[in-house]
């Protein structure tokens, strides 16, 4: 059975969807049967594996209003030994429409019942706001991945997030767990990035990944030539980091399931 985890932050610009799909390749290289899930209408998360999303006939939109099923929606991408379930701005539209349905929470989770016992993970692309369609991923999911760039402003709006998902836990799903907090655009120069993940590391301890994703231009340039930066750059500081960050989800995962 597929674990499940939501990537989410409602502040743009922290790194999100690039660690979702440095992530999501991250462990398909690792031989592990992976799905990753676009749910942001920008669909930047399948533009950076290389799909053409104005091409979709459907997608994630198609899933959530119950017209079809994730396997007749998703593209396989050889290249990266993944598949995905790509979105574009047609998504937006489920915004509305959803709100005339009952249990409309639950489209997304109902959708990943029928293919979890293919995947071994299964990673979900949050929009950046609280909305119908992270509420979904939300209730959906197993745990929560929080990426943060170390700055002031990241923390107020952690404060936010950690309410809803409080939320979500006492009424749609109460075993979503934090799946850890992931510094990214780390700084080692900054005195602001240094003195933000210390205060990280005193409130939250050991959810914190140990992993740093450093501030680092080829993770910035991967996306627009459609590939994660494992690809585009594998020996950079940034490809090494998603995959410390992958080998560290994996260790915590066995240790999770070894109780």
């Amino acid at each position: 059975m597929a674990r499940i985890i939501a990537i989410a932050n409602q502040k743009g610009g922290v790194g999100k969807t690039t660690t979702c799909v440095n992530l999501a390749c991250a462990l398909a290289d690792m031989n592990y049967r992976t799905l990753l899930i676009d749910l942001d209408p920008q669909g930047n998360a399948s533009v950076g594996c290389g799909i053409n999303t104005r091409a979709l006939e459907i997608s994630a939109l198609e899933v959530l209003q119950a017209e079809c099923d994730i396997p007749q929606a998703m593209i396989r991408i050889e290249k990266l030994g993944l598949d995905v379930l790509p979105s574009n701005n047609d998504l937006t539209a489920a915004e509305v429409s959803l709100l005339q349905v009952d249990e409309r929470e639950y489209r997304l989770r109902e959708a990943i019942e029928k293919v979890a016992q293919q995947y071994a993970w299964i990673i979900i692309d949050c929009p950046p706001s609280l909305n119908m369609l992270t509420l979904n991923a939300l209730t959906a999911a197993n745990s929560v991945l929080i990426p943060m760039q170390c700055e002031y402003y990241a923390l107020e709006g952690l404060a936010s997030l950690l309410e809803t998902i409080e939320q979500v836990r006492g009424s749609v799903n109460p075993g979503l767990e934090i799946e850890g907090l992931l510094r990214t655009m780390y700084d080692s120069r900054n005195n602001l990035s240094a003195a933000v993940s210390e205060q990280l590391m005193e409130n939250f301890g050991e959810r914190v990944y140990r992993t740093m994703i450093p501030r680092n231009v080829t993770v910035a340039e991967a996306p627009s030539y459609g590939l994660p930066v494992l690809r585009y750059a594998p020996a950079s500081k940034g490809a090494l980091a998603y995959l410390g960050l992958a080998g560290e989800m994996l260790r915590r995962n066995r240790k999770r399931q070894a109780g």
